[in-house]
């Protein structure tokens, strides 16, 4: 734990500020809420909802694009990674890292050399409560290129995450699964049903240009969720390409594909469809489509339903998440978002192709039917669910958007570092490291009717950084200035005349740096007016009372961790809460 030094400073509201001309580009786009990263390229998303939070784990693309220079086509061979992030908003997104599958997996057996690790694709994840060890778990698979599919685990969904097998779980060798040299055994999707049943679905590729490839499998996992049990079953899935997911929603089993661009017959197609007694018409290629089945090893009752995702251009992932009571659809964009802005800012080489963000729109799904409607994809995204607090601690790495914004973990910080290798494991330790015109923005911050009357940042290094409402210099709130050669908590008074701008709703908050030498943000937190500093865990306990880390890993009650945790329990009137406080 870093020794807290508190340094009180004065806001200055003008003192050569950068122009908006100076300010990095705004390559996401302002009051657009998709892709959820702007400075970080990532694919094949899937998602869990845990604790009031809802976390998104994807493809690290952004590993190949720093690999090859930030430049060339993204061939996916360098991606060794997968990232998480997680938000419980909908717009403001934190980043967490990167779960390091080079490292975790670098003791598995390569013989067979279809067994070993190679790279780490298209995450599926989900989680449990194990009632026997009193333990939440968590189980991520991802496909290992083609041959086949691992499994890593963790007791928080940010880890730290294990391999808790040698080799990969799924392979040519599993019973049913696809046979080298034909199909492929990758692309996971993982579910636990209501009995407490794991599954997992996986497969792809094979002839393009078939109505059914036969590629995609279904197979149940042992107890431990960390070994499949007896033989994989297929699912006759038309025009399947890849892309597997699995959700379990009114009792029915709910399987995920990416289609084919196989040629459209409309005899085979009305074929079809008069002997399963259905009426969709035959998908488009590259878009999602989904199929259902109450017994899901049994093929025949698998029955194809629509496709629901609209299709992309490139390769289609998706993923289908319920969170907070609404359905969400997640999937990936190819560039043309993100890194056609890069480009033409000149941020990226112009021959940079094929380096994919993740974008959120909303689904709406009937659960009695286990019915998907159509989703429309858009730059806009999703509607913020509740109002961000500004007097709960806040990592800098949590925004709405960003521009000249590079992570580092503060474990692996060494002098003259130029760039974030983005390889470490997912940590509650990640920094933000800021230049000149360097910022972020945060949506709808609502300081209600009391207001603050002092900021608590916490950073290092000798920098200014605006607080504004826009872009315009004109319309900053204030400018806080600090300076420290090691990570302190600079709490800044503001000034009786400046209270009014701390009060009510904002829109957008936007921290703009003006001036800086060697400045790392980690976070910021307003005080409320009237409150004591910081709320200390109370000495009685409430029911069912649980105590986090700022990552979301479980600390029991005898845990030696002193600072800031994160404290939820159920009151004796059964209702939920959650808040930070001070451990000691």
């Amino acid at each position: 734990m870093y020794k807290k030094l508190f340094i009180t400073a004065a806001f200055i509201t003008a003192s050569l500020q950068i122009n908006a001309q100076t300010a990095a580009p705004d390559c996401k786009g302002s009051g657009y809420n998709n892709p959820i990263s702007a400075n970080v390229f990532c694919a094949d998303p899937t998602a869990l909802e845990y604790n009031g939070r809802l976390y998104v784990y994807g493809s690290n693309d952004h590993q190949e694009f720093l690999a090859n220079g930030k430049k060339g086509d993204n061939t996916y061979g360098s991606i060794k990674s997968i990232v998480v992030f997680s938000t419980d908003d909908m717009v403001n997104w934190t980043f967490h890292g990167t779960i390091d599958t080079k490292k975790i997996c670098s003791g598995w057996t390569s013989n067979p050399w279809y067994v070993g690790y190679g790279v780490s694709w298209a995450p599926s994840v989900t989680w449990r409560h194990n009632a026997e060890t009193d333990k939440d778990e968590f189980f991520l698979y991802f496909c290992n290129s083609s041959h086949g599919v691992g499994v890593l685990k963790a007791e928080s969904p940010i880890g730290p995450w294990t391999s808790p097998n040698k080799k990969l779980m799924i392979t040519y060798d599993t019973p049913g699964a696809n046979k080298q040299g034909t199909n492929a055994n990758f692309d996971p999707g993982a579910v636990i049903d209501d009995n407490g049943v794991g599954w997992i679905s996986f497969g792809g590729l094979g002839p393009d240009k078939k109505f059914f490839p036969e590629a995609a499998r279904i197979i149940k996992l042992k107890p431990s969720m960390t070994e499949v049990d007896g033989s994989a079953a297929k699912i006759p899935a038309p025009y399947h390409f890849e892309a597997n997911e699995l959700n379990y929603i009114g009792g029915k089993y709910v399987y995920t594909y990416c289609s084919n661009w196989a040629n459209r017959d409309n005899t085979e197609w009305n074929t079809y469809k008069s002997e399963h007694g259905i009426t969709a018409s035959a998908p488009g290629g590259g878009t999602m489509c989904y199929m259902v089945s109450d017994n899901p090893t049994d093929p025949n009752s698998w029955v194809y339903k629509d496709y629901y995702g609209p299709g992309v251009s490139g390769n289609n992932h998706s993923h289908l998440q319920k969170f907070q009571g609404k359905y969400y659809h997640i999937y990936h964009n190819h560039g043309s978002i993100l890194l056609d802005v890069m480009k033409s800012n000149g941020l990226v080489d112009a021959s940079a192709g094929d380096y994919r963000s993740i974008c959120v729109n909303k689904a709406t799904v009937n659960e009695s039917t286990a019915t998907i409607n159509r989703v429309t994809l858009n730059h806009e995204g999703v509607t913020q669910i509740k109002s961000m607090n500004p007097y709960e601690l806040q990592q800098m790495e949590t925004m709405a958007n960003c521009g000249g914004v590079e992570y580092e973990d503060i474990t692996n910080i060494k002098k003259n570092t130029k760039i974030s290798t983005l390889g470490n494991d997912a940590s509650e330790n990640m920094q933000v490291k800021m230049e000149v015109g360097s910022w972020i923005n945060v949506r709808k911050v609502d300081f209600g009717t009391t207001g603050a009357d002092k900021i608590i940042l916490r950073a290092k290094g000798t920098g200014k950084i605006d607080i504004r409402t826009n872009f315009n210099p004109k319309n900053a709130i204030a400018t806080i200035e600090f300076s420290s050669t090691d990570f302190e908590d600079h709490t800044i008074e503001i000034p009786e005349d400046k209270l009014a701008k701390f009060k009510g709703v904002k829109s957008l908050l936007y921290f703009i740096v003006t001036e800086a030498e060697n400045v790392y943000v980690d976070s910021w937190q307003f005080h409320e007016i009237g409150t004591s500093d910081i709320q200390t865990i109370e000495n009685s306990k409430p029911v069912q009372r649980k105590i986090y880390d700022l990552s979301g890993r479980s600390l029991s009650e005898g845990q030696n961790h002193r600072g800031i945790v994160i404290e939820q329990y159920t009151d004796e009137n059964g209702v939920k809460h959650s808040r930070k406080v001070l451990s000691d």
